[in-house]
């Protein structure tokens, strides 16, 4: 007698994984989500693992993840995947201070981040 489950949101052929608290800022993390949208999956997480910056260490998770849940939840062919959608928004944000002269303090922001990537599979054109 448990509590009935909720429709999926998506569509039959797409699948999604989401990362959240992610410590960065949202527009530093929304850089390299621009680098991966709409590319195949593969390909994507070639330009993740050869990208230059810290951040993409946790877009790689977050889309290693999107394409196993596809491929296990989903049945979906992991070689006919595209990064549909990858998009950021803020979280939660620490806030600091530091100390500066005459008394004074200096408010300073740590912002996390939330990343959410949708993978569809798409027919291979012949």
């Amino acid at each position: 007698m448990g509590k009935a489950s909720l429709q999926r949101q998506l569509p039959d052929n797409e699948a999604k994984a989401v990362g959240r608290m992610i410590r960065t800022s949202p527009q530093k993390l929304n850089l390299v989500a621009q680098l991966i949208r709409g590319k195949k999956a593969e390909q994507a997480l070639n330009d993740l693992t050869f990208s230059r910056r810290r951040v993409a260490v946790d877009v790689k998770k977050v889309l290693q993840s999107a394409i196993a849940n596809a491929e296990n939840n989903h049945n979906l062919d992991v070689d006919s995947l595209i990064v549909s959608e990858a998009y950021v928004g803020k979280n939660l944000v620490m806030k600091r201070f530091r100390a500066r002269a005459k008394g004074r303090a200096a408010r300073i922001l740590k912002p996390f981040s939330q990343l959410t990537i949708v993978v569809r599979e798409v027919e291979e054109k012949a």
